[in-house]
């Protein structure tokens, strides 16, 4: 069980350093605050996206913007998903909780990523293949084509903004900007990256599928491009269903975060060496740490427990730290290096 310091409780500066907090964008609270920005301006962009959209598939009849219609409303179902996920995983660690309730971010993120695949990819490859069977042309182009760009601009906004955020803490690991959100503990900033991604990407197949459309007075391109959107969607999805369940069943630090963790444990002048570490992410921008040490000396076994107590609790006071678990190693066991 965690055992989280008292106020009073000296901090541990190791873990305030820009080694650590770089690796693990910085403070959680200012990570917090980043992450809700970025949440609400998707939301902002995608609301707007979906109105206009909805409009011009009323007016153009075309398959393919019915389909980006029914995948900006789901992307701007996502994103209330996506702000619980921020609040519910800010509560404090109780009881219940020790190591907080950052997890829940990655429930939330989940379930928004099953509504995308629901309520976006399901119902554009199903109309889309209804528009196969039963062709309906298409008409107003130009206001389906002033709709897509003005869609394009403000998906765009949104998508820089979750750039913007990802940009610092991938050029700290010397990651490029699509391996950082692959790899980010933040479950919000990588939804709405990949969801925006996906947006403009799909706006562009839309936009071909209605201009095919106009060209050629068929529906089937459209229809296809609906399809497309789809699959699209489906596959992003995926992606998302499969890292919030790989973080949901405890995903590990990045390695470089933990030697560095490591490296500052073996200048405690408490610690003789240490035998095992992990580091598990329990939220965005907080993990947990777990470890067996050999303390210096040659103290009884309670006064053995106070100091194991009292470096948890300086390890604890981090604020990227949920909790930290320490026990004694065993005679014999190999010693890690940094």
């Amino acid at each position: 069980m965690s055992r989280q310091p008292p106020a009073s409780e000296p901090d541990w500066p190791g873990l305030h350093s820009d080694e650590l907090l770089g690796p693990l964008s910085q403070d959680p609270a200012a990570g917090h605050a980043a992450s809700v920005t970025t949440v609400l301006v998707a939301f902002a962009a995608n609301l707007l996206v979906a109105v206009a959209k909805t409009v011009a598939a009323v007016v153009t009849s075309s398959a393919s913007i019915l389909a980006e219609a029914a995948h900006s409303w789901a992307d701007t179902g996502n994103e209330v998903f996506l702000f619980i996920a921020n609040r519910r995983a800010r509560r404090p660690a109780d009881r219940a909780h020790p190591f907080g309730h950052g997890r829940e971010a990655y429930v939330w993120s989940l379930l928004a990523a099953l509504g995308l695949f629901v309520a976006g990819a399901a119902v554009s490859v199903t109309h889309g293949v209804q528009e196969l069977l039963k062709p309906e042309p298409a008409t107003n182009f130009l206001v389906g084509y002033v709709v897509l760009a003005v869609s394009f601009v403000l998906e765009g906004i949104s998508f820089l903004r979750s750039i913007w955020q990802a940009k610092p803490a991938a050029e700290l690991l010397g990651r490029d900007l699509i391996e950082q959100v692959m790899a980010t503990s933040d479950a919000t900033l990588r939804a709405v990256f990949a969801e925006d991604s996906a947006a403009l990407l799909g706006l562009i197949i839309a936009a071909v599928g209605l201009g095919a459309h106009e060209l050629t007075g068929s529906s089937v391109p459209d229809a296809v491009g609906s399809i497309l959107v789809g699959l699209l969607l489906a596959a992003v999805a995926t992606y998302l269903i499969d890292r919030n369940r790989a973080f949901l069943l405890g995903e590990e630090a990045d390695p470089r975060i933990r030697s560095a963790v490591l490296r500052v444990l073996l200048q405690e002048p408490e610690v003789a060496r240490v035998t095992y570490l992990r580091l598990e992410f329990v939220g965005p921008r907080t993990v947990s740490v777990i470890g067996d040490v050999d303390l210096t000396g040659d103290d009884r076994e309670p006064h053995l427990a106070v100091r194991l107590r009292a470096l948890e609790a300086k390890i604890a006071a981090s604020p990227v730290v949920a909790g930290a678990v320490l026990s004694l190693s065993a005679p014999g066991e190999p010693s890690l290096v940094p």
